[in-house]
């Protein structure tokens, strides 16, 4: 029998992945807090366009108040919240989970260890989604951006264990994924998370605190210098603990932390210009902060800034990014591109 799956948090990410693994004979069952995506579902299915195709699929779909009548426990469950959200949600829905399932982090930032610690580390798992561009605007409707088909030159989802052993369970998921995109099992989910961070924390709270998509930001030499900072910094604190921090963007992670090297820059910034993709995408925070929802970049630019002084690794631009989208997130500043300005200023550029 298939294995019964819960996805909890009906987000775009959650909403893509739960789609194709619907499509493809999985017993999914989406729990979410957003009544009118849930009422949507329940209606007319879950639809899924963009670079991977148009189809539409009938889905179980549930409100956070029918979870009490759940009478049968999922096999396991993707946690798909936001970061600030995924204390209480694993707490929800554990009591609904066997007590031999397990938990897959299907998220941005590192929210690993927090989940190990309320449901044991042992059951649970990383999954890291890398350069997967999807958005949820509409009820009922996901959007994937790039380029179409499989091959990207990249593995979009990498699932690892916090053990960083392969497992058969880490090998089954991965085998789920692959159904959507390229996925395999890592033996390194902390150097995978910690690309992945970089290469959020590079772009994402830019797109958010200036509306502007990754096209704009690749033309524009201010926005590609401070990018290619942050990336630099990022990757310093990444290597400064030891991690075997993967690529980022495609990029050895060491290439990025030596980037004040001239002939490394010019490198760098050659790249980033051609980087800014098919369409104009905006960056998942800027569309949270389009849609009124706090913005991630405590977990996001935040922890690569507590890991710096940890490490002793200077992290000014990553500073100066969560100072001002705290001014975005509580609503003292605008969205808008001259918010840039703010950033220059406060590293002296």
């Amino acid at each position: 029998m298939a294995e019964k799956i819960a996805i909890m948090g009906a987000g775009a990410l959650g909403s893509y992945v739960g789609a194709f693994l619907t499509q493809a004979g999985e017993d999914v069952t989406f729990i979410d807090m957003w009544p009118e995506h849930v009422e949507t579902m329940r209606e007319q299915g879950l639809r899924a366009s963009g670079s991977q195709g148009d189809f539409t699929v009938p889905v179980k779909a549930m409100h956070l108040t029918d979870a009490q009548g759940i009478n049968e426990p999922f096999d396991f469950a993707f946690i798909a919240m936001k970061s600030y959200d995924t204390e209480w949600a694993t707490h929800f829905i554990k009591r609904y989970v066997k007590t031999d399932g397990y938990f897959v982090s299907l998220q941005n930032c590192w929210n690993d260890p927090v989940i190990g610690e309320i449901v044991g580390h042992d059951r649970e798992m990383g999954c890291i989604a890398s350069h997967i561009e999807v958005a949820l605007w509409e009820p009922g409707h996901v959007i994937r951006g790039g380029a179409p088909g499989r091959d990207h030159g990249h593995v979009v989802f990498r699932v690892g264990e916090q053990h960083n052993v392969i497992t058969p369970r880490s090998e089954s998921i991965a085998q789920k994924l692959d159904n959507i995109d390229a996925a395999y099992a890592t033996d390194n989910l902390q150097g995978e998370r910690w690309a992945k961070l970089c290469q959020n924390g590079m772009g994402n709270a830019i797109s958010a605190m200036t509306t502007l998509g990754s096209q704009d930001m690749a033309q524009d030499a201010r926005f590609r210098n401070i990018r290619i900072q942050l990336a630099k910094e990022g990757a310093q604190v990444g290597l400064a603990q030891g991690l075997n921090v993967v690529a980022i963007n495609g990029i050895a992670a060491q290439t990025w932390a030596d980037a004040d090297k001239g002939e490394v820059f010019e490198e760098l910034n050659g790249i980033m210009s051609q980087a800014g993709g098919r369409v104009n995408w905006l960056a998942s925070m800027a569309q949270d902060v389009h849609k009124g929802r706090h913005s991630e970049v405590d977990f996001m630019n935040g922890l690569i800034c507590s890991k710096g002084r940890e490490t002793g690794i200077a992290t000014p631009f990553h500073d100066a990014i969560v100072e001002t989208m705290h001014g975005i997130d509580d609503g003292s500043l605008k969205p808008d591109p001259s918010n840039v300005e703010l950033i220059i200023k406060a590293v002296g550029m």
